[in-house]
């Protein structure tokens, strides 16, 4: 799997706005939504969940997208996106930063397969 594009099965699609499921549960919404090839991600507003921190997702975690529910779907449990190295809107996407997340990130989502987007 290519952690930084979307599926063929996903397409590219605009998902800022859209709610945001992992594998057990509801997280938040979409903030900020790339299409970049081989650099696209979601920046995802938690809210409450955690404490009102927003988290960087690759696009590669993306499972399904629902276009007429506008609800996004992760391979990735809430406590791994918990514990992924924090996002600071501040410093932004760097290649460090980068680093750290694909170190992460690719390590949770490998072999994992996808849903057909609907």
């Amino acid at each position: 799997m290519d952690l930084w594009n979307y599926r063929d099965t996903i397409g590219r699609v605009d998902t800022t706005g859209f709610d945001v499921e992992a594998t057990d549960g509801s997280i938040g919404k979409v903030d900020q939504a790339t299409l970049d090839v081989d650099s696209s991600y979601l920046v995802v507003d938690t809210g409450p969940w955690i404490f009102g921190k927003k988290v960087l997702l690759p696009a590669g975690a993306v499972s399904h997208v629902d276009r007429n529910d506008e609800t996004v779907e992760v391979e990735l449990s809430k406590d791994e996106i918990k514990e992924a190295p924090e996002y600071d809107p501040d410093t932004g996407f760097t290649d460090a930063y980068r680093d750290s997340l694909s170190s992460y990130y690719g390590a949770r989502t490998a072999g994992k397969g996808a849903r057909h987007e609907i």
